[in-house]
């Protein structure tokens, strides 16, 4: 049984803290890097603001025509930032002003000592500081058109949202990285429950799985105990079934024998009898074949090093009475020296495939067993010239039972299965395809490779 001895740990708390981990460690970085930014830029405001000041302090003192108007604030003419206007108000009349400044008051009539306030002027907005001296009765009002200060936030947005951007696709990739390494353990579970078979019933280990994933696999458990018992159950039937069964039809073989001999006038009904006999017998002896080999697993399989050209030998010399008696001609060519694999479980397979091609071909047919290299790959092949099966009967051949419509040679459907679970248990490939002289059907057996 799985066991949990491993402590338990949740995956959405563990998914949640590593985003919240990675988003907290590059959300610091992005506010570091735009506060790098926006000192930057606002060090450069201020510079430009101090520097303003300082013109028109130095124009207010030494540089004004005979209007009390300065055209140009600096020597230069290279853009500001700032760029910021003055008048000199009083009584509601501008005595003295920047040359970008409008020739009237920004704001007429402000009611407090000094303050902020919004301003049209020249058709454009203006934000104005006002200072004003109720003794003297005069304002000094510093403007600045908005679309400065909209020109110094897209410099901004200009200067961040690379930086910005970027930092939002490395989240993405930290996200994306963090979540395959932390989802890994559902990759190995589903890994692990994909890779189980019909004869891979064993649990999935519950132990180190996230609390999220521990009901699904605990389920799925259930699911392959019941499943691994009923197979059991099935098989044990089959087994128990199949050998009981041996006994009373070898009996009853031995029995219709005698009065066969006892009787010679019912010769023929009871030859008859003796076939149906001993096609059960077959039959019982495939149910007991595939019972021994349904809960074999490949890990299990025993392989030593099998010399091919003597057990074709056999094979043809087992079956050359029956084969001469029909008209059949079988041929065994072997350039195999010697293939791993299981010696009984090869014989079974390969006696299972001759006789199924003695079964179903006409006589006078021909049958060829050849073992040989195929591109570097061993392969043994059993073919005939017989009538072939058609294309949708192949695809269901090594089906238990099945049996190609239109045939009346006797048989128990059972031994392309066998050769199939063989076929399985060591690993080998099994196909079908035209047989001699395109005709016929060719059983092919690629063995893996070393």
């Amino acid at each position: 049984m799985a066991t949990d001895a491993a402590p338990a740990w949740s995956l959405r708390r563990r998914l949640l803290a590593a985003i919240i981990a990675a988003s907290s460690v590059l959300w610091l970085a992005s506010l570091g890097i735009v506060t790098v930014i926006a000192w930057h830029e606002t060090t450069e405001v201020f510079d430009d603001a101090l520097e303003e000041s300082g013109y028109m302090i130095m124009a207010a003192t030494t540089d004004w025509d005979e209007r009390g108007l300065l055209s140009e604030l600096r020597p230069d003419s290279r853009a500001r930032k700032v760029d910021m206007q003055y008048q000199i108000v009083v009584n509601g009349r501008v005595i003295q002003r920047t040359g970008g400044a409008p020739a009237h008051p920004f704001i007429n009539g402000f009611s407090k000592h000094d303050g902020f306030a919004d301003a049209e002027a020249d058709d454009r907005r203006w934000r104005v500081f006002v200072v004003r001296n109720q003794q003297r009765n005069v304002e000094v009002q510093v403007g600045q058109k908005y679309t400065k200060r909209l020109d110094i936030l897209e410099e901004l947005a200009e200067h961040l949202w690379l930086p910005v951007a970027g930092m939002l696709v490395l989240l993405a990739v930290v996200c994306w990285l963090l979540t395959a390494l932390v989802l890994r353990p559902l990759r190995q579970t589903a890994a692990a429950i994909a890779a189980k078979t019909p004869d891979d019933l064993t649990l999935v280990p519950a132990a180190g799985q996230p609390n999220e994933l521990r009901p699904i696999v605990h389920a799925l458990n259930g699911v392959l105990g019941r499943l691994d018992h009923a197979l059991q159950a099935e098989r044990r039937f089959t087994a128990d079934a199949a050998h009981e069964l041996r006994t009373p039809l070898a009996g009853l073989h031995m029995h219709v024998q005698l009065l066969q001999r006892q009787h010679p006038a019912l010769a023929a009904p009871f030859q008859k009898l003796r076939q149906d006999i001993g096609r059960s017998t077959a039959l019982v002896d495939s149910l007991l074949t595939l019972a021994r080999l349904d809960p074999l697993a490949r890990e299990e399989l025993i392989r030593e090093p099998v010399a091919l050209a003597p057990l074709l030998t056999r094979l043809r010399t087992a079956h050359a009475a029956e084969a001469a008696q029909r008209g059949i001609t079988l041929e065994a060519h072997c350039a195999l020296e010697q293939v791993q694999a299981h010696p009984v479980l090869l014989d079974i397979a390969l006696r299972n495939l001759v006789e199924n091609a003695l079964r179903y071909c006409p006589d006078g047919s021909r049958i060829e067993i050849q073992a040989g290299w195929h591109h570097d790959q061993a392969r043994i092949t059993v073919r005939d010239n017989g009538p072939g099966v058609d294309a949708t009967s192949i695809q269901r051949l090594t089906e238990r039972f099945f049996r190609v419509l239109g045939q009346d040679a006797s048989g128990s459907g059972l031994g392309l299965s066998i050769v199939k679970r063989i076929a399985d248990l060591h690993g080998m490939t099994l196909h079908f395809g035209p047989g001699l002289d395109g005709r016929g059907l060719a059983v092919t057996l690629d063995l893996p490779s070393a």
